[in-house]
């Protein structure tokens, strides 16, 4: 790979001769590609057998492991029941580094696609609050598909700037993951294009958005939380330079993390103090680990931090409307449904959601998506949505058509294509909504009318 000459000068001055040759050989060496076992939904001893494979662990993440490179785990259909995330290895560690509790209040501030945010929730086992944000408007919208296909239920999904976002959270979050936008120079081997647009400005750039998007983040964190800030940069501008200056100007300390799998200690000695306390974080170096460039480094705001209180009330509803469309939900869970889930109900337009814990309300901000999203209610109808099926079980459901994993059904349900089995799976004659499963994991709605099924399945979603 053709690196431009200021970036290799800049390394070649900070190693030692033979790491600078390694670390230069590494960006021609193959990428690694990985999956995030969704534990939501299943084991990952239980996935690899769906899979009827024997996968590679990533040593640092205990739901990671390694693909082959050119293998399609995009297209099976285990990656639309949303059984796994597709991840960069070494984008695993930072929620890993957070290590979230459930019923805890956690801000995932820079987050879309939405990797971080699914293994947070995963940690979280849906309980609690987290919320996850995105400053682009474009990109928040794969957030929210990320995050139903996972099945996540305790996420508000907001589109606001870090400095707007702080006046309605201050001192609010028990962690918060900021994993800060950067000049990206860990990901050149995985993006070779981004080397062309490299400058050598752009570090510097990135580095003062940095604490920018920091000193929003320490506004919202409790006294006793804690903050895990990462990169997928190679820079010490934009890494220990920046903790150094955390350190020194916010009342913050840093929180070890012991390396592990191949992560070795961030290096504080090229900071200008040299403090040892710099060496508590990580980096992966890709000539000495398989995974792209990352930093991650954990800090502990001073104090003694206070518990969360109450849960939102068991049921409840933020306006007139919204009760009334839950008496629509709750007829059509009476007939679609094996029990039904209550909570905080809100109606957004027609759109019904179930709110995540900790919310009784909703601040003013601009958002996209408010706990569990359960369906539209149109003219006294209610249509469920694919973001209340995804996380659901089998067991949940009245109706449910089963595919086997090799069934060519799967694939044709996935392609938006109309279906004929009902007679075939013991519901023929059956009216209303159904869920097909791909063996015991569910895919999507369909609607049934005698032996017809009308596919349900989103278009956006669809296999092509």
């Amino acid at each position: 790979m053709k690196l431009p000459d200021f970036f290799k000068e800049y390394f070649k001055q900070l190693m030692e001769e033979q790491e600078y040759r390694a670390f230069l050989d590494a960006f021609d060496g193959a990428r690694c590609y990985g999956i995030r076992v969704n534990t939501l939904k299943i084991r990952p001893d239980e996935l690899q057998s769906l899979l009827e494979r024997d996968l590679e662990p990533v040593p640092w993440a205990p739901t990671g492991f390694y693909y082959p490179e050119g293998e399609s785990f995009g297209k099976h259909p285990a990656y639309h029941a949303g059984l796994y995330y597709i991840q960069e290895p070494s984008a695993m560690m930072p929620a890993e580094a957070l290590a979230p509790e459930p019923g805890e209040k956690v801000l995932d501030l820079c987050a879309a696609p939405g990797g971080k945010t699914t293994a947070l929730g995963g940690k979280m086992r849906n309980q609690g609050l987290l919320v996850s944000n995105d400053v682009s408007p474009k990109r928040v919208k794969a957030l929210v598909k990320n995050v139903e296909l996972m099945g996540l239920t305790n996420t508000f999904i907001t589109n606001e700037t870090p400095d707007r976002l702080k006046t309605f959270f201050p001192e609010y979050f028990d962690r918060i993951l900021l994993d800060v936008p950067c000049s990206g120079e860990g990901m050149f081997r995985k993006d070779r294009e981004s080397v062309q647009s490299y400058s050598k400005y752009k570090s510097g750039e990135c580095a003062a958005l940095q604490r920018a998007i920091f000193d929003s983040a320490y506004a919202m964190l409790k006294p006793g939380g804690i903050i895990v800030y990462s990169t997928c940069t190679f820079n010490p501008r934009e890494n220990e330079e920046n903790i150094e200056f955390f350190l020194n100007n916010y009342d913050i300390e840093a929180d070890r993390l012991e390396p592990t799998g191949g992560f070795e200690p961030s290096r504080g000695s090229w900071t200008k103090s040299k403090d040892q306390s710099l060496s508590a974080g990580l980096r992966l170096w890709p000539h000495r680990a398989r995974g792209e460039g990352h930093f991650v480094f954990r800090l502990k705001k001073k104090g003694e931090r206070k518990g969360n209180g109450q849960l939102a009330s068991n049921a409840g509803y933020t306006s007139k409307e919204a009760e009334q469309a839950a008496e629509i939900y709750r007829d059509f869970a009476s007939d679609s449904l094996n029990g039904l889930q209550e909570g905080i109900y809100h109606l957004q337009g027609s759109s019904l959601y179930l709110l995540p814990a900790y919310m009784e309300k909703l601040p003013p901000v601009r958002w996209e998506k408010a706990g569990l999203y359960l369906g539209e209610c149109r003219n006294g109808r209610f249509e469920p949505s694919q973001s209340l099926l995804m996380a659901k079980k089998p067991r949940e459901f009245r109706r449910v058509i089963r595919f086997d994993r090799n069934d060519h059904n799967i694939t044709r349900y996935l392609k938006g294509e109309t279906l004929f089995h009902a007679v075939d799976k013991g519901y023929a004659g059956s009216r209303g909504y159904a869920a097909v499963c791909y063996e015991d994991y569910p895919l999507g709605w369909v609607k049934q009318d005698g032996e017809m099924l009308k596919n349900l399945y989103p278009k956006s979603w669809r296999m092509m």
